[in-house]
């Protein structure tokens, strides 16, 4: 298993990344070429990274809850999974999941391409800082306004519903809402649910990485009184329609990002961002996120090559989670 940590930089020539939510676990039209396992200093992602050719430019591929849907939303190591798609070179990342849709006229198989996050998660990790670093980075606008608009141009062109904008509550899940939870969700004015996106676009963010998400309809929520409230057999029939019509819009993506240059905030998130004085940072810190802080300020020689050391706590997670992954979900009705 290859171990990451030491590079001062996302070295690698994998520009654009793919996280697949609940149903995408593979992508037919990417021509692979490699799975990469890669161990990081957070422990390990949620699966092999799929390496591959769509539309001419080289994609790598994650499902996010593990191929065979193994992991639950909070089960899963956020921080691995996005640290993993730094270090292997991506700059812009796409994000598929299924949402429940709080509003009428959003309906099931639509696809909404949020701008904003509500959050509602309790038992997560959702910053690679920390351990005697400490940044703030803006999340004014969590998602990268350039890739909202090619998003919504592909999804157009697939010749699906997208609703362009809008607010995603990310609930902690697994459980679906309950029907109070619901309405008072609505009330806020919110306009899809999930139990991932948030906790991975924070990252993305601190990692300077580009991140859009394709929010995928599965069913109403439980507010819908005339519908039958949400379940998880109802949800992954809508699933299986939404897959592949997700993967012609990833299609269409990718081919609109050729050459693109990246003319947003996304790639400068950190430089205004560190705070902590460089000389007081600890070792195993600077080591750990190389990769991420690696162009603002330098990596001592003999931390850049020793052998990666864990960061303190990172075994740890999040105190209520199990096995030490702090995560995040996205999903149906607050699912997937």
């Amino acid at each position: 298993m290859a171990e990451l940590g030491r590079n001062t930089g996302g070295t690698g020539d994998v520009k654009i990344g793919v996280i697949g939510g609940s149903g995408l676990y593979q992508m037919s039209a990417l021509k692979v070429e490699d799975e990469r396992q890669l161990a990081t200093p957070f422990g390990e992602p949620s699966d092999a990274y799929v390496i591959g050719e769509l539309e001419g430019r080289r994609v790598a591929f994650l499902p996010r809850h593990g191929r065979g849907h193994r992991l639950l939303p909070t089960e899963l190591n956020y921080r691995a999974n996005i640290y993993g798609f730094k270090v292997l070179g991506v700059e812009q990342l796409i994000s598929v999941s299924a949402v429940g849709s709080m509003k009428l006229e959003y309906k099931p198989t639509d696809i909404v391409v949020p701008d904003q996050f509500y959050d509602r998660t309790r038992h997560r990790v959702d910053t690679f800082f920390g351990n005697g670093l400490v940044a703030h980075v803006s999340l004014a606008k969590p998602i990268c306004p350039r890739l909202i608009d090619v998003g919504v141009e592909a999804a157009r062109a697939a010749g699906a519903t997208v609703h362009r904008g809008g607010t995603y509550v990310n609930m902690e899940g697994p459980q679906f809402s309950t029907r109070a939870e619901s309405e008072i969700y609505r009330s806020h004015g919110v306009d899809v649910i999930g139990m991932t996106n948030l906790t991975e676009a924070r990252l993305a963010r601190e990692a300077e990485i580009c991140y859009v998400s394709l929010a995928m309809i599965t069913d109403y929520d439980c507010w819908h009184e005339t519908e039958e409230a949400v379940s998880g057999e109802g949800v992954m029939e809508v699933i299986r329609q939404n897959v592949v019509m997700s993967q012609e819009v990833v299609r269409q993506i990718v081919a609109r990002l050729a050459g693109e240059r990246r003319g947003c905030p996304c790639p400068e998130a950190l430089r205004h961002a560190l705070i902590t004085e460089p000389s007081r940072i600890p070792r195993a810190t600077l080591q750990a996120l190389a990769p991420l802080i690696g162009k603002y300020m330098p990596v001592p020689a003999a931390a850049a090559a020793a052998a990666p050391e864990p960061v303190p706590g990172a075994a740890a997670g999040a105190a209520a989670v199990p096995n030490g992954t702090g995560a995040g979900g996205s999903g149906a009705g607050g699912g997937a």
